[in-house]
């Protein structure tokens, strides 16, 4: 885990969904293989319906079109982020699109788990409400051990959650290379 990430936000509303997060169409595809993997990435946050991306004019792609990354690299989102089905596809989308974190006000548990689990990406609370602080296209630095956002764009700094007893597993790439390096798994 780098000690700070920097990037480019991508803003998003409350009640995030896992199927918005990557539909249900895409799931077709295979993880393992990763020539498949990488259209995870490419169809991303392709159903957020416009009303809830909290972006200025509602129309920035996530992903541009026929491509598999993302030009953002940070995910704000609002309340409940990652409710929905415990699809663990979801983490892994926004992995493969490119995003290291994403910072909401809280998390569906089984998102959360399914992020810090598999190593996909850094789930991370925020003290405050930041959907309306922060704008699409910002550029942040989340500063992990120090526990602050700093929104380059505007200069506010902005108070992070610890991560607690999940760090040493994000540390640790997930679960199971967590479970490797303690002995639990041989």
């Amino acid at each position: 885990m780098e000690p700070v990430i920097s990037g480019k936000a991508y803003v998003l509303g409350d009640n995030i969904d896992t199927d918005q997060i990557i539909p249900a169409q895409y799931l077709a595809f295979n993880p393992a293989i990763a020539e498949e993997r990488k259209y995870f990435g490419m169809y991303a946050m392709s159903s957020v319906p416009e009303g809830q991306r909290g972006l200025p004019d509602g129309n920035i792609p996530f992903v541009e079109l026929k491509q598999f990354k993302s030009q953002f690299q940070i995910v704000i989102g609002g309340k409940n982020f990652g409710c929905g089905s415990s699809r663990e596809h979801a983490p892994l989308a926004l992995a493969e699109a490119g995003i290291t974190c994403v910072i909401a006000e809280f998390y569906a548990r089984i998102f959360f788990r399914n992020s810090v689990n598999g190593g996909y990406l850094v789930p991370i609370e925020s003290a405050a409400r930041l959907v309306e602080q922060i704008r699409t296209g910002d550029e942040l630095e989340v500063h992990m051990l120090d526990q602050f956002l700093l929104n380059k764009t505007t200069g506010n700094r902005h108070e992070l959650k610890p991560l607690g007893d999940v760090l040493p597993i994000i540390e640790a790439g997930g679960v199971f290379n967590y479970a490797k390096q303690t002995g639990m798994l041989k």
